[in-house]
């Protein structure tokens, strides 16, 4: 690990904060949009690396307050996602082999998350866990993308979810930029991820747009 720099206490518990707040406001809108369309909002290889990180670092490398209290937070809406996948993911597959395995692909999903964030963190001994964030959230950036291109009529998405997406992530990004200003990983990962949620963001409101549905007054 790269030595950290030193960072404004006030400016980071801010940052940290407001990533709280965005992303618990991205889980609660996915949850939401996902019940009033009878879907899943988070895609399956997403959730699982979500479930597995809060889990990690709620319970078995706990982070330092206020982070550690965000994490159980989102690990309470990860466990809400889950049931709404759980309810709703099969019926939503058109393929019939992703049907008929869709519980043990969710299941795979789940274990394969949870080993890959832990062996990440040991391999890098990052203890608080950023390389794993970043690097699980370019892949969920990623698959949204996937969901904007995929699914008819932009079923379990709204602009507004890919906003609080959007910004839940850059506000860490500036934090750990900030501290870790010279790593070549993280920065490709900070500007990667923005990248993808904007383009995903254009996607998803063309998409709005030519179904003739609304863009920002479906949240």
């Amino acid at each position: 690990m790269m030595t950290p720099a030193e960072v404004d206490p006030t400016l980071s518990i801010a940052l940290k904060i407001g990533s709280g707040f965005f992303w618990t406001a991205a889980y609660i809108l996915i949850i939401r949009r996902g019940w009033k369309d009878r879907t899943y909002g988070m895609p399956l290889a997403a959730l699982g690396a979500n479930l597995a990180w809060e889990f990690i670092f709620s319970f078995v490398l706990p982070h330092q307050p206020p982070q550690l209290q965000v994490n159980r937070v989102w690990l309470l809406f990860d466990l809400g996602l889950l049931w709404q996948t759980l309810r709703f993911g099969r019926e939503r597959q058109v393929h019939p082999w992703l049907r008929k395995n869709f519980y043990a692909l969710l299941g795979a999903a789940v274990v394969g998350g949870f080993f890959a964030v832990y062996t990440i963190t040991l391999e890098f001994s990052d203890w608080g866990g950023m390389y794993a964030a970043f690097g699980q959230n370019l892949m969920m950036s990623l698959l949204f993308i996937g969901l904007a291109i995929n699914r008819e009529n932009a079923q379990g998405q709204s602009l507004w979810i890919a906003a609080a997406k959007m910004i839940g992530t850059v506000l860490p990004s500036i934090l750990f930029h900030l501290t870790y200003p010279r790593s070549p990983l993280l920065n490709f990962l900070f500007i990667a991820i923005f990248l993808a949620d904007l383009l995903y963001l254009v996607l998803l409101r063309r998409r709005l747009l030519a179904a003739g549905m609304p863009t920002w007054r479906r949240a």
